[in-house]
């Protein structure tokens, strides 16, 4: 039971629910997420983005984002959800590039404090391909996530178990994306 009363509580896990509460500040966060992880500005594909948004969730331990975004990351990798779970328990030994694996270190350290992250870690993701966009992006998604994390957890709002909970919103956001999302939404029909 979340801290607050939420509107379709039983029915709106995670952040939905809390969006749903505060429809005003869900625009400009789903705008957020909508630039972030889905436009088509820099080599980082939409998979990648995604799967550095599971893997700062899954640092902070917040079970709604890391399974929505792992979710995503999935539906976007082709990934029956083996690649996904590799990279929580170890990226370095995971199937993916050199470069994601430095940004996922890069994601890994701001997840900590911004101060963490290394001149060595900007330089060794750099020397893996990694352009600028790429690394700001990556920084920015890393503290995003944080921030959306501790928003779902610091309210106590609830999170389905088992990854089959959440295949549909992964397909969902892989579809549609974020901007035009509405909490409620199969609830009005």
């Amino acid at each position: 039971m979340a801290y607050i009363v939420l509107p379709e509580e039983d029915k709106l896990p995670g952040i939905r629910g809390l969006m749903a509460f505060r429809p005003e500040t869900s625009r400009p966060l789903n705008a957020l997420a909508e630039v972030l992880l889905r436009e088509n500005n820099n080599a980082l594909s939409q998979g990648e983005r995604e799967m550095i948004a599971a893997y700062v969730s899954y640092l902070n331990d917040c079970l709604f984002c890391q399974s929505v975004h792992g979710a995503a990351a999935e539906c976007y990798l082709e990934d029956d959800g083996s690649l996904i779970s590799q990279m929580k328990q170890d990226f370095w030994k995971a199937p993916i590039s050199d470069k994601m694996k430095a940004l996922l270190s890069i994601a890994g350290s701001v997840q900590k404090g911004g101060k963490n992250v290394s001149a060595e870690q900007i330089n060794t993701a750099k020397e893996a391909g990694a352009e600028d966009i790429e690394i700001h992006d990556t920084v920015l998604i890393a503290a995003a996530f944080c921030m959306f994390n501790r928003y779902v957890d610091g309210l106590g709002t609830w999170a389905p178990v088992g990854h089959e909970k959440y295949v549909s919103s992964g397909i969902r956001i892989r579809d549609e994306g974020y901007a035009g999302f509405d909490p409620l939404g199969s609830l009005r029909k």
